[in-house]
């Protein structure tokens, strides 16, 4: 699988994370019970709690190792122990790092679909990321008209019936990815601003608010890590190096 002609691969034994990298790291998070109460012990009290809220084991479990999976893939970054990690949440539940433990300059964003994670890390600047599973859509045109812009709709709405679907995602995922990366610090609306979603056509941030020079700015990234699946990532500025990991299973 690629994107941006990267390969998604076990990544080398030594890496590294420079200013213009961004490394995105897919992994499979139904995982078997032993592996999951491992990962549980490297969980904070505050996301074992937060684990035990989930009434079904299913998604109590996928919790479990979708934190636990993020706190290992940070700690090979900070050269800590997975466990000594601390996070600090935004207003709107965006989790970042502590400061003490590398969040004055590690950032990184996650998301996950029916099984399956990603997670998105870089330097110096916010990012989001966001992967849905795809699903028939009855009423794709009615959820677009309440939560995409006009200009969206528009396009959507003229769309051959047998492109919809797809365009549909693009639209939802593009804009989730960058609605994560501007986290707290601005409250825009799913309407607020336009992407590109024509099935084909280039993921692009289109205007902020009507305003295109701002949205100019901003890298919009979409690609399918798995069959089935379709994904988005969103960051400030442009020229990164994309590397794409895939997190195996010790």
């Amino acid at each position: 699988m690629t994107v941006s002609g990267c390969i998604w691969d076990a990544p080398p034994a030594d890496f590294t994370l420079s200013s213009n990298d961004i490394h995105i790291w897919s992994a499979c998070i139904d995982l078997p019970s032993l592996r999951v109460q491992q990962l549980a012990q490297i969980l904070s009290e505050d996301e074992l709690k937060r684990a035990e809220r989930f009434y079904f084991e299913q998604h109590r479990n996928r919790f479990i190792a979708r934190r636990g999976i993020l706190r290992t893939i940070l700690s090979r970054y900070l050269d800590r122990s997975p466990n000594e990690l601390e996070f600090n949440y935004g207003s709107r539940g965006k989790p970042a790092l502590a400061e003490t433990c590398g969040g004055d300059r590690l950032r990184f964003n996650l998301s996950d679909s029916h099984g399956f994670a990603l997670y998105a890390v870089t330097c110096d600047r916010n990012l989001g990321i966001d992967i849905e599973q795809i699903r028939p859509i009855d009423d794709a045109e009615q959820i677009a008209k309440r939560f995409f812009s006009s200009q969206e709709y528009g396009v959507l709405r003229d769309l051959d019936r047998s492109q919809q679907q797809a365009a549909f995602y693009n639209c939802w995922t593009r804009k989730e990815a960058y609605v994560k990366a501007i986290g707290d610090g601005l409250s825009l609306p799913l309407d607020g601003f336009d992407v590109s979603l024509s099935p084909g056509e280039p993921a692009k941030l289109l205007s902020i608010k009507s305003d295109t020079e701002s949205a100019a700015n901003w890298l919009l990234q979409d690609f399918t890590p798995v069959t089935g699946y379709v994904a988005a990532l969103a960051v400030e500025g442009f020229g990164f190096n994309i590397s794409c990991w895939q997190w195996l299973e010790e």
